[in-house]
């Protein structure tokens, strides 16, 4: 998964550059893609462990960064590709939980403000406290596990300038797991901050 983190970091900057080449090259308004980047902080209850804390399970402090490629609206929805990982900088004390994830993005305009809807899919991998995580039966301990992940959710965009726009941005998202009875967790990502568009947005309001 860090790996996984590096090369999205590297796609953001590899799109990052044809992307302001085109800006400078063509008028907003004959534009038909929009590309943006955002990096966040992102507060995780994993799911995992204690169940009468609030929202149950571990915590997780981690950075989340992704970017964006929008086309033009149908019906005044707004359409786009996104991909984005996080990784936990703070693991907590039950387990950690790190991801690349890919997907649709759909959103709405209203002045400066652009709700959205996302479903989005990857590969996660979670890592337990030591000495690790027991199966249900506590015959075995997990280090960590890797699994498939299906991540719903939304947010907000609210525009501050042309270029930056203040990102809130919350998901339910769906682990499997060996260390439950049930097969599963449900991790929460809340995630707080900023976005970067690339030249001048071309369908703004």
């Amino acid at each position: 998964m860090k790996t996984g983190f590096r090369v999205l970091i590297l796609l953001s900057c590899a799109l990052a550059v044809p992307s302001l080449a085109r800006a400078q090259a063509i008028p907003a308004a004959s534009r038909p893609l929009t590309f943006s980047a955002f990096g966040a902080l992102t507060g995780t209850y994993t799911g995992l462990g204690d169940t009468g804390a609030t929202f149950g399970g571990g915590k997780n402090l981690g950075i989340t960064a992704g970017a964006d490629i929008g086309w033009k609206p149908f019906h005044r929805y707004y359409p786009a590709l996104e991909v984005r990982g996080t990784y936990p900088v703070d693991k907590g004390k039950i387990d950690s939980q790190e991801n690349l994830l890919f997907g649709l993005r759909i959103a709405r305009f209203y002045g400066n403000f652009r709700p959205y809807g996302d479903f989005l899919y990857g590969r996660a991998k979670v890592n337990y406290a030591s000495p690790g995580y027991p199966n249900p039966s506590a015959t075995l301990l997990y280090l960590d596990s890797v699994s498939n992940v299906f991540s719903f959710g939304g947010g907000l965009n609210y525009t501050l300038t042309e270029h930056f726009a203040l990102k809130i941005d919350a998901q339910f998202q769906h682990y499997g797991v060996p260390v439950t009875a049930s097969g599963t967790i449900y991790s929460k990502p809340i995630t707080v901050g900023v976005v970067y568009r690339f030249g001048a947005q071309a369908f703004a309001h």
